[in-house]
């Protein structure tokens, strides 16, 4: 379609948008990529793919359906639509016609839901502000009518899911975080057999509430137990405001309901998002790492803690005090307890190597940068993962006054 016979008006780019607001709305889950290919092809926009990433975050899957481009699977690591993914920002590609190839990030917040790609012809500024808008629009339609039906979660599956995987993929939140002060970022492996590791968070007010849980055992059992204890977490977080407390309301559901033999690990965390102070209990759980200028510098130490569900007595809370930029890794067993050939254990050693080699590159973001080292750290292990493996990151960027003066 000729260039001047294609109104990008920012009046007609609100319009649009008005538009498809409207008619989104009580569009079916699997008419809403078909209504964007069709919206998309008002401003001379063709070959409209919108891609989500699978669950073991290795590649970025089309959307089938109508007036779509169906293509194949695109690698994260290395592609167009990959490099927009994990950088959350517009990539352009020239094409051999003389259009332009361009790959939006769908961010629902600052989580990312997928990438939608489309050609023009020719591309200028307002087109891109528009397009910015339209794929923000996008990815707020696919997170709210996802909850509607199973068409995504099946275009998102590349293997077969466990119930176990299944029932924590639905415990978990969105996968990453960013505000001005922080980021946080959580995976899973492995992906499609998870069942007793799980994470949650929360930012009220100035500070961010985390937990990371690895309840004992294999398969629903676990899966069960570290949902009463997600649960558990949560009301806890919604009433009372101590790590003590929390531990108390976890420790009591897992008890009452799977009796003395079962347990979880636990950690949990207050991050004062202002100031840097970070509370910590550690309940039978690996010491998280502080990172700092990309290299391990410390155990994050605390007083050891029964974990949750064998009555343990009041933990006893351990502070630390961050630097901006500092990250915090958290992570189970799983990772640190896998066994190489010949029987040795991967060990921790090998997870802070991995770390510190990681850190020597240049920064992609929490998100970017916590994936990469998750398939990194499983390709030490050679490609095992018998046990859940689960990584959770935090990085404190510093107090609020800087960071909200800029968004002025």
């Amino acid at each position: 379609m000729a260039e001047e016979s294609v109104d990008r008006s920012e009046g007609f780019g609100e319009r649009l948008l008005g538009l498809l607001l409207d008619r989104a709305r009580v569009m079916p889950p699997q008419l809403i990529a078909p209504l964007v290919a069709e919206e998309v092809a008002r401003i001379g926009g063709r070959d409209v793919s919108i891609l989500l990433q699978d669950y073991a975050q290795e590649v970025l899957v089309p959307l089938p359906g109508s007036k779509l481009h169906v293509g194949q699977p695109q690698p994260v690591a290395d592609s167009p639509a990959g490099q927009a993914f994990l950088s959350a920002d517009v990539v352009e590609t020239a094409q051999a016609d003389g259009g332009v190839r361009m790959y939006l990030p769908l961010l629902d917040g600052s989580d990312q839901v997928g990438v939608m790609s489309l050609t023009l012809d020719t591309v200028g500024d307002d087109d891109r502000r528009l397009l910015r808008r339209l794929a923000g629009l996008v990815g707020d339609m696919l997170v709210t009518k996802n909850a509607y039906t199973d068409q995504f979660f099946q275009a998102r599956r590349q293997e077969p899911m466990s119930v176990s995987a299944e029932i924590q993929w639905s415990l978990l939140p969105p996968l990453t975080m960013t505000v001005p002060q922080v980021e946080v970022a959580g995976i899973l492996e492995p992906a499609y057999r998870v069942a007793g590791d799980s994470f949650d968070y929360a930012l009220n007010d100035s500070i961010l509430h985390a937990a990371v849980i690895d309840a004992m055992g294999h398969g629903l059992d676990a899966a069960a137990m570290a949902t009463i204890a997600i649960g558990a977490y949560r009301h806890a977080r919604r009433v009372f405001v101590s790590l003590a407390e929390k531990y108390a309301y976890m420790d009591d559901a897992i008890s009452q309901q799977f009796g003395p033999d079962h347990f979880a690990t636990a950690q949990l965390m207050h991050l004062n998002i202002t100031t840097g102070e970070l509370e910590l209990v550690n309940a039978g759980h690996p010491a998280p790492l502080l990172i700092r200028d990309g290299r391990v510098v410390q155990q994050l130490e605390s007083a050891t803690t029964l974990p949750v569900g064998f009555g343990g007595e009041e933990p006893r809370i351990r502070q630390h005090m961050l630097q901006p930029g500092d990250r915090v890794l958290c992570y189970t067993d799983g990772i640190i307890e896998e066994h190489l050939t010949g029987g040795e254990l991967f060990g921790e050693e090998r997870l802070i190597r991995c770390v510190n080699r990681l850190g020597q590159e240049p920064s992609q973001g929490v998100r970017a940068d916590l994936r990469k080292l998750s398939h990194t750290l499983k390709e030490e292990r050679g490609g095992r993962t018998s046990d859940d493996a689960t990584l959770f990151m935090i990085e404190w960027h510093g107090g609020a006054a800087d960071h909200l003066a800029a968004l002025d």
